[in-house]
């Protein structure tokens, strides 16, 4: 095994929430994962913490996967995936956070794989006047944003501070438009300062304008699980 295997590497672990398959080495954990939420005591919830009915033998109390509160069998019966968690099987959380969820499963069967696989895109570093063509993609550990031309970078995707997405055709009424590229900052490991890249997407017909614009979506959703994940 090599050392990014091993450092890749999971394991099989069973929580009162149920299986996870998580990175044996918390610091190869996806950037977009979310930590098990403690659960309120059950000596704290004597009711339905949604429809305030009371706990007894007969109704008995259920605990959310995702927020850790307290609720009866009616306010929490759904099954639903969350890869956040990296739970094996679809667990039990309350509607509100199954609505959550359902959207975010989205995101990892759809948008993650479009991250994945990539798209090009005339990248500029920092002030420098001279894009250069670049295929840009997620790495398969999801933890770094791979750029590929003539150079080479890797942005380890903690590191990024920033992202707006740029887009062109603005309507009074806010719709019509679309994406044509992105402003990311990041830090440079090791220091505090902050280094600017521009991505925008080729105009011309080799370079897929669809498939960026499909990309910078994904981004664009990528980054606001990222900022969740970091105000845990």
């Amino acid at each position: 095994m090599s050392g990014c295997e091993a450092r890749d590497a999971k394991k099989l672990v069973r929580s009162p929430s149920g299986l996870r398959m998580v990175p044996e080495h918390r610091s190869a954990r996806s950037p977009f994962g979310l930590d098990e939420p403690p659960w309120v005591p059950d000596k704290e919830c004597p009711r339905c913490m949604q429809c305030d009915t009371k706990f007894d033998f007969i109704t008995r109390k259920h605990h959310c996967r995702r927020c850790g509160k307290c609720f009866c069998d009616k306010c929490c019966s759904k099954k639903v995936p969350l890869p956040r968690m990296c739970f094996v099987d679809p667990v039990r959380q309350c509607a509100e956070c199954a609505l959550i969820s359902q959207k975010e499963t989205e995101f990892y069967d759809k948008q993650l794989k479009v991250l994945m696989n990539g798209a090009t895109f005339f990248v500029t570093l920092g002030t420098s006047d001279k894009p250069e063509l670049m295929v840009c993609r997620l790495s398969n550990n999801q933890r770094y944003l791979v750029l590929d031309g003539d150079s080479h970078y890797e942005i380890e995707i903690i590191q990024i501070s920033t992202v707006q997405i740029l887009t062109e055709g603005f309507t009074p009424g806010g719709g019509n438009t679309r994406a044509i590229g992105m402003m990311l900052q990041y830090k440079v490991p090791g220091s505090e300062e902050l280094m600017q890249m521009k991505f925008t997407a080729g105009e011309d017909l080799s370079c897929n304008k669809k498939l960026s614009a499909s990309w910078l979506a994904a981004m664009h959703k990528a980054t606001k699980l990222l900022y969740e994940s970091r105000d845990q």
